[in-house]
């Protein structure tokens, strides 16, 4: 992990920041909307394992009821297609954010492993969407374990999602302390 956290931190640069900013950002503003209106349509606009942040394993049952056999279909389809890529999206964003403001720490801190931890989340959401899916594919017949850890991943997926982005704000504010430390010593 030390290696792949230290091949980040060589590789990122402002053209992979532009970049990751734009994709998520085409991300957010057109696909997202387009696969939100077709996950309601096809499901009927219940709720969704994706987006919960905890639910049980009665709850996901509950889930594949409700959405009926094509609304399952449809959500095995975009868990496989969509949810793939979508990821991959926030993925690239964090990593390379997380990278590009951690670089300024020196190079033997720990702190700069912070760029690793949305690679937990996609993991977790990778884990999400294949517990699910198999899940509602076998419904109605249970699933046990992999419907009682399907919500675990969820949860985990969220918190580190969650603290992958707050990790951004002190990466700011070290980066602006940074910055400006280096234009007093020259000036």
């Amino acid at each position: 992990m030390n290696t792949l956290s230290s091949w980040l931190y060589d590789r990122v640069n402002w053209k992979w920041v532009v970049s990751a900013i734009v994709l998520f950002a085409c991300f957010i503003a057109f696909i997202l909307p387009w696969q939100a209106a077709e996950s309601k349509e096809a499901t009927g606009g219940g709720e969704s394992p994706d987006s919960s942040f905890w639910y049980t394993a009665d709850d996901l049952y509950q889930m594949a009821e409700s959405y009926g056999e094509a609304g399952r279909s449809a959500y095995i389809y975009a868990r496989f297609t969509f949810d793939l890529i979508w990821p991959l999206a926030y993925l690239f964003l964090l990593v390379v954010l997380i990278s590009a403001l951690y670089r300024v720490l020196p190079a033997a801190s720990h702190w700069r492993k912070l760029n690793l931890i949305p690679l937990g989340g996609w993991a977790c959401d990778m884990l999400e969407n294949i517990g699910a899916s198999i899940t509602m594919y076998r419904y109605p017949l249970r699933t046990p374990v992999i419907a009682e850890l399907t919500p675990i991943f969820t949860m985990v997926k969220w918190c580190l999602i969650y603290a992958s982005f707050a990790a951004l704000v002190p990466g700011v504010i070290l980066t602006i302390i940074h910055y400006v430390r280096v234009r007093l010593n020259r000036g």
